[in-house]
């Protein structure tokens, strides 16, 4: 911090002109106390007050610039997707709070003035994958040109889906599976994303020219669900191939 050129008039006062007014008076003296001895004034002066004034400034001055160019982190964003990615390798039980800091990077502390507790934590990951995860569905569904082949593509999703680096099944189902109360908020978020790929299946069939658009989507949903499960546990992806041969004749049967 250059301090001289601010303290020039000062030290012109006191027949200090001898000092540069380019020089880094703390970097070559230190604080105020040495400076003022070196200068030959008592600590009490008015040079000294005005000195620790403006080093108090520039200190404020230089942190404040460097907390602004500091790059802001959202410890919250990287709990959740530390935790959604923890948890969907190896379920939530298998995820401890000291497997979360070590992972995350934020301290024990930092998840708490976040979350209560660790169950907290993953119900807000899950909630979260739901929301992106159906974006993403839909999105690659959509790409479709008309609803009919949009059924179909649902299928051919989710064989890239489960062909995918890091694929471990439904995260949903898995977590699910974990919980014993159909109350607990993990069931409930598990329950309202299958409630969700239902709705998006049912927004396609009503597009249809089907009498029975509900029947048909519950249909589709249970293949979509147990192509799933043929994927994760017996390692099968072509059973989203088998899943789609089936929907077909479905749609054959319940379209004209």
């Amino acid at each position: 911090m250059r301090l001289a050129r601010s303290l020039i008039p000062c030290l012109h006062r006191y027949n200090c002109g001898h000092v540069a007014a380019d020089t880094d008076l703390t970097a070559i003296f230190g604080p105020p106390t040495v400076i003022c001895r070196l200068l030959g004034f008592p600590q009490r002066s008015l040079i000294y007050s005005k000195i620790q004034q403006l080093l108090l400034e520039c200190r404020e001055r230089s942190f404040y610039i460097e907390s602004m160019g500091r790059p802001t982190i959202d410890h919250r964003d990287q709990i959740l997707a530390t935790a959604e990615k923890l948890i969907y390798q190896n379920g939530i039980h298998a995820t401890g709070m000291d497997l979360l800091v070590k992972t995350s990077g934020v301290s024990r502390k930092g998840i708490y003035n976040h979350f209560a507790t660790k169950d907290e934590v993953a119900a807000a990951a899950l909630s979260a994958r739901n929301v992106r995860w159906m974006q993403w569905f839909r999105t690659e569904c959509d790409k479709a040109a008309t609803p009919y082949d949009r059924v179909l593509t649902m299928f051919s999703v989710l064989k890239g889906w489960f062909e995918s680096e890091g694929f471990c099944g439904c995260a949903f189902i898995n977590t699910a599976g974990e919980v014993g109360n159909p109350d607990d908020p993990i069931r409930q978020i598990a329950k309202l994303h299958k409630q969700k790929l239902l709705d998006y299946t049912l927004e396609l069939t009503e597009q249809l020219n089907t009498e029975q658009p509900l029947v048909l989507a519950r249909q589709l949903l249970v293949l979509m669900e147990g192509a799933i499960t043929m994927a994760r546990v017996m390692g099968d992806h072509h059973a989203a191939d088998d899943a789609k041969d089936v929907a077909r004749m479905l749609l054959k049967q319940f379209t004209p």
